[in-house]
């Protein structure tokens, strides 16, 4: 019988040994899949976001909160600075922009380079809930949201027009056709978009002038979009120059937002790393304790063996042998049930992002199952070679 036979045979005998001796590892490795493969969704995800919002920027109004207390006892934030920000600036905006662009890439061009589409955000009352309405300049807008497309009816086409958000107008019961009263003015439904997956979805659309007349905001506006044609627009340099020449305006390069996102999911990685390396040592010490029992209870069988002329490095072969089938079988389960974990927790953590599975991971996971069980048994194939056919016959 050659060795891998009596090793298969023996693994038969002692199944559930065996079974608890893989547990740590599966466990390890399961951690280590679902963490990967979440991650992996999120960092598509993320990067899918960006690409389709394309190297842009977003000007907020400078507000910063101010921290109330009486004496150790906190009160809650006090918010300072504007609330909005003047029309009036969106000229310079675009110049420092524009000028941004034409020194890094070399454009002679005199013509605007940027979209710029300003929006102003109000709360009122449609058909008795409470709604934003949203004024935009449509055409900037659309260059804009280049990902908008419309299920039922068109477009913004003229001032007292409206379109509303997928779920907006599943919950408000709006359809195309209907009148919606704004405030001390009133817009006709000739669009609805389809679903986004963002806080698009609950809005309503109107041109920016008939939002601004109908709720006494002319001249305001409570965010800018700049959206740059190109993927080598310097949109930091640009997010710089305008913090630092435009005062009450705060400028925000999606990069930098993208990239705070991504660093905090490296930070919650690399935690759940360092709980799956724990795991993973844990089922390594399982794997030393199982294989040491092992050699316990083959003292008599490792005795006969080398009765009949099994060298030391046979004796050590059958425990590595046995640690390859306990590390592949672990690494196994623990990609199937890594995967399975991370499809249920994934769209819990990221908001219901598609997870899909990862083969890139299941050679790895393979590898790294068996490395760490075949590490483990070294200390008992050692011990075991070391046994002498004295020592089993003391065992009968």
């Amino acid at each position: 019988m050659k060795l891998y036979q009596l090793v298969v045979k023996d693994i038969m005998r002692r199944k559930k040994r065996v079974l608890y001796a893989s547990l740590g590892v599966v466990i390890g490795i399961t951690t280590i899949i679902a963490v990967l493969t979440i991650a992996l969704a999120g960092q598509t995800n993320i990067y899918g976001q960006l690409e389709k919002y394309g190297a842009n920027l977003m000007v907020m109004p400078a507000i910063s909160d101010i921290d109330i207390g009486l004496g150790g006892l906190s009160l809650g934030t006090l918010s300072v600075g504007e609330n909005y920000i003047s029309e009036d600036k969106l000229p310079e905006i675009r110049q420092i922009a524009d000028g941004k662009i034409r020194e890094a890439l070399g454009i002679e061009d005199e013509g605007n380079i940027v979209t710029i589409a300003p929006k102003l955000y109000v709360n009122t009352k449609i058909n008795g809930t409470s709604v934003i309405v949203v004024g935009i300049a449509p055409q900037e807008e659309r260059l804009v949201k280049t990902w908008w497309k419309v299920s039922q009816g068109k477009y913004l086409e003229a001032p007292d027009e409206a379109l509303v958000g997928a779920v907006a107008a599943e919950l408000l019961k709006l359809n195309v056709g209907d009148a919606i009263t704004l405030n001390v003015g009133e817009a006709t439904i000739t669009g609805i978009l389809e679903e986004t997956g963002s806080n698009e979805d609950y809005q309503i659309f109107v041109p920016l002038e008939t939002v601004q007349k109908a709720f006494d905001k002319e001249g305001l506006v409570s965010s800018i979009d700049i959206r740059a044609l190109c993927n080598a627009c310097p949109t930091s340099d640009i997010a710089s120059a305008i913090n630092e020449n435009m005062a009450g305006v705060r400028a925000i390069a999606v990069k930098q937002i993208a990239e705070t996102e991504m660093g905090m999911l490296d930070k919650v990685s690399r935690f759940l790393f360092a709980l799956a390396a724990i795991t993973l040592a844990v089922g390594c010490f399982g794997v030393v304790n199982t294989m040491t029992t092992s050699v316990h209870e083959r003292i008599k069988d490792i005795g006969i063996m080398k009765a009949v002329g099994a060298s030391r490095n046979q004796v050590m072969k059958i425990f590595f042998y046995e640690a390859i089938i306990i590390g592949v079988a672990g690494g196994l389960l623990g990609y199937v049930t890594g995967t399975l974990l991370a499809y249920i927790v994934g769209p819990l953590i990221f908001g219901g992002v598609a997870i899909s599975y990862a083969p890139q991971y299941f050679l790895p996971s393979l590898a790294l199952a068996t490395l760490i069980a075949v590490i483990a048994s070294v200390y008992p194939a050692f011990r075991a070679s070391r046994i002498k056919v004295a020592d089993s016959f003391r065992s009968l």
